[in-house]
């Protein structure tokens, strides 16, 4: 398993209790879209992540990232060494 399908299990297992209509995880799921999120449960996720990963997303980043493969990516980007 590569480190970016290690991160996409890790984030799948971090959506699973926001995921109230058990919809089926992808790389193209969107956290608007697909998932029906609201801003209060982004923040709740987000910050689960930031402590499963030890990162910060800043708001700006949160901005940007609507997929579930954009989250992964900024992930692997935050987490590899300066």
């Amino acid at each position: 398993m590569t480190s970016r399908q290690e991160t996409f299990a890790k984030v799948a297992d971090q959506i699973e209790p926001f995921n109230k209509k058990q919809v089926p995880l992808a790389e193209a799921t969107s956290f608007a879209g697909d998932l029906e999120w609201d801003s209060l449960t982004v923040m709740d996720f987000v910050a689960a992540v930031e402590d499963e990963f030890d990162i910060l997303i800043t708001m700006n980043m949160q901005a940007e990232i609507e997929t579930i493969g954009q989250l992964v990516d900024t992930i692997e980007k935050l987490s590899k060494p300066a």
